[in-house]
């Protein structure tokens, strides 16, 4: 045996070429190993692609179960209107029409009440109007005889779908009636075409619209039942949200351009609450969107019909105005020109009270918006605030000490001290800190228009007074040795 396999494996393999000699074939070298290691990559790398979107789907869905409610209850409504298939008297009742009512419920149900109760009533009255529409113009063109009939159909299609379409472009009708004026479109081409060919159009018409209200009945009730997520209660809590994170990113700005948070355990953290702001740049599409579906849901929780919801735009476009200031602030910390260390440490006392007090304002805001009541606190707030901006604009005139002074008549027989004039800086480097002051000036008097929107959506929505007298005494007793210090710094440069 092992001479033969000795004998086997001795055989060589030659082929003839051109010039009559011969030449010994040679496999290449590994060749089968190469192409079964590159499948083994190739199904591995499947492998770990698959098992990654699985982990990032299961992420998904435990950070935010909604989503899933939504798909369970998207497979609930398909499988009960599946039921007009499966049942025969449902089926009979409906004819071959059933098929409309399964696509309507997939063209139409949306993750909120809001957005459900949108598409199927645009819907609807989109389907009646067209449905009437295109009856109408089918008895009048059967009536203008066989060789006017064609033209009188395709003469109402272009007019009426053009004119829909047009409506489309109308900012305050796309808001409403954008969907509705698109199914009226489709709507009106199918049957006004297909009557032309069609004899019974009337029972034509009828079955394709009782399967639609049947659809859109079904995905109301499911939608409104099971779990409903409301626009109006998620628009609500954006706005919270929002105001929160405007809040953080204030505080995590100044912190850091003047060194006050030290070595920080959680960096990442600290960059996303600093990144809030961004959050709020972006919101406005969502807001526009949730704001829209709100007004089609009934009364439901602490929000009426008539629930001011355009207001919540108003109060997202002040908060936008605050984040821009934000963004310039950012633009400051990471600027290449830096201000000296001096002119730091003079501004950060006053810059640090107004970036607190501005985001205890937004916070005590965001709180009587997410409670829907009234702050009684909010002024005192707002006194505080405007009493450390003036203690920063005090020290802005101040830094006129820190320049290189002119001689003039009053202080040439002064002779400063040696440290003073050591302690000189450069104009351009105080600028860069002038700019943030001025951004932070800024950002409070957004700040008091931010608190001006929240007050008329209180007043507008009719939010209870509450009136927290134990949080007014923190803030008295915290506001008192304040003023008792500036008091005591104002005697002694009088005294001086």
């Amino acid at each position: 045996m092992a001479q033969g396999k000795e004998g086997f494996e001795g055989v060589e393999w030659r082929i003839r070429v051109a010039d009559g000699s011969s030449e010994v074939l040679v496999p290449a070298p590994g060749l089968v190993r190469k192409a079964w290691l590159a499948i083994q990559g190739m199904i591995s790398g499947f492998t770990m692609r698959v098992w990654k979107f699985l982990k990032k789907a299961w992420d998904m869905g435990v950070n935010d179960p909604r989503k899933v409610i939504h798909c369970i209850k998207v497979g609930l409504a398909l499988t009960v209107v599946s039921l007009f298939y499966f049942m025969r008297p449902l089926y009979e009742g409906v004819g071959g029409n059933a098929m409309w009512a399964v696509m309507t419920v997939v063209v139409v149900i949306e993750p909120t009440v809001g957005g459900t109760i949108y598409k199927c009533l645009n819907r609807v009255f989109g389907t009646l109007l067209a449905g009437f529409l295109a009856l109408g113009i089918h008895w009048i063109a059967s009536q203008s005889g066989e060789r006017f009939e064609p033209i009188v159909v395709g003469a109402s299609v272009f007019l009426l779908a053009s004119a829909a379409t047009f409506s489309r472009l109308i900012p305050s009708a796309k808001s409403l009636f954008d969907y509705g004026a698109l199914i009226f479109i489709l709507t009106f081409s199918f049957v006004a075409i297909s009557g032309y060919r069609v004899d019974k159009l009337l029972n034509l018409a009828h079955q394709r619209l009782s399967t639609i209200m049947i659809g859109t009945s079904l995905c109301i009730i499911v939608i409104m039942l099971v779990c409903p997520i409301w626009s109006g209660q998620e628009l609500h809590s954006l706005i919270v949200r929002n105001m929160d994170k405007l809040a953080d990113s204030m505080e995590g700005c100044i912190t850091q351009y003047f060194n006050q948070s030290g070595e920080c355990t959680n960096k990442e953290q600290v960059d996303k609450k600093l990144q809030g702001y961004k959050c709020v740049l972006s919101s406005k599409a969502s807001e526009e969107s949730m704001a829209n579906f709100a007004r089609w849901e009934p009364s439901h929780g602490r929000f009426n019909f008539r629930h001011p919801w355009k207001q919540y735009l108003k109060v997202g476009a002040s908060m936008r105005s605050c984040a821009y200031c934000l963004e310039a602030l950012s633009s400051c910390i990471n600027s290449e020109n830096q201000a000296s260390e001096l002119v730091k440490k003079h501004l950060s006392n006053s810059c640090l009270k107004v970036s607190s007090s501005s985001s205890r304002v937004i916070r005590e805001v965001a709180e009587s918006a997410k409670t829907m009541k009234k702050s009684s606190n909010t002024e005192l707030l707002i006194g505080e605030m405007n009493a450390a901006v003036q203690e920063l604009q005090n020290d802005l005139k101040s830094l006129s000490n820190l320049l290189n002074p002119s001689p003039t008549p009053e202080n040439k027989n002064l002779e400063a001290p040696m440290e003073a004039k050591a302690e000189t800086v450069p104009i351009m480097e105080i600028i860069p800190v002038v700019t943030l002051s001025s951004i932070l000036i800024e950002f409070s008097v957004r700040v008091e228009v931010l608190v001006d929107t929240v007050e008329e959506l209180a007043n507008l929505a009719e939010f209870k007074i509450h009136d927290d007298k134990s949080k007014q005494r923190k803030l008295n007793d915290k506001i008192a040795p304040d003023e008792e210090e500036t008091d005591g710094t104002m005697k002694a440069l009088q005294r001086v």
